[in-house]
């Protein structure tokens, strides 16, 4: 009878375990820590069946399938991400997050650096909300953007489109349009 109470007990410490839940701090440490590293196995653990993103007016509702296509297409620029700072408020996490990579730097805003407010349902991480850039030069931004913009559509009209497909093409595409521009800006250096 001892034995049998003995291992119930081993057994109850166990699952106790498996089903140990990580503070919301702790998601979002793994949440960016996975982005980072290319583990999308370790991001469906923190986050939700549903989990929306939200930057300025653009709200893009994905489920866990939904969210892996969004996932390659921002693994395609080289991301890197660090988490500076993290601070919970009432049930949510504000987020102080820098992220490089192969875009940001083209649009010489390199490293990005934002506040991000992420919430939680069931203790997985259900919204991600951009509340503010920090030290951001929009001008230079939009400048880089809209040239690459311009010189895909009179040149690789093909290619148009890219700026807003958020899908593994679109982010190829969007990689191609920043050689053609980088080539174009070498032709024209040469000619100077």
């Amino acid at each position: 009878m001892k034995n049998i109470i003995l291992i119930l007990f081993i057994i109850g410490a166990l699952n106790s375990c498996d089903n140990k839940k990580i503070s919301h701090k702790e998601a979002v440490s793994t949440y960016y820590k996975a982005l980072d590293s290319g583990e999308f196995n370790k991001i469906k653990e923190v986050i939700h069946d549903s989990i929306t993103l939200i930057s300025g007016d653009f709200v893009m509702p994905f489920d866990k399938n939904t969210f892996y296509e969004f996932y390659t297409w921002d693994s395609i620029f080289k991301p890197s991400y660090e988490v500076i700072e993290l601070v919970e408020e009432n049930d949510d996490v504000i987020a102080t997050i820098s992220q490089k990579n192969i875009r940001n730097a083209f649009l010489k805003n390199n490293p990005l650096k934002l506040n991000v407010k992420i919430s939680f349902v069931s203790g997985k991480i259900t919204k991600i909300e951009e509340l503010d850039y920090i030290d951001v030069n929009w001008d230079t931004w939009s400048q880089r953007r809209d040239s690459l913009v311009s010189l895909v559509i009179v040149k690789h009209p093909k290619l148009d489109g890219f700026v807003n497909d958020m899908t593994m093409k679109g982010a190829v595409n969007y990689l191609k349009a920043m050689e053609l521009y980088k080539t174009q800006e070498d032709r024209e250096l040469i000619k100077q």
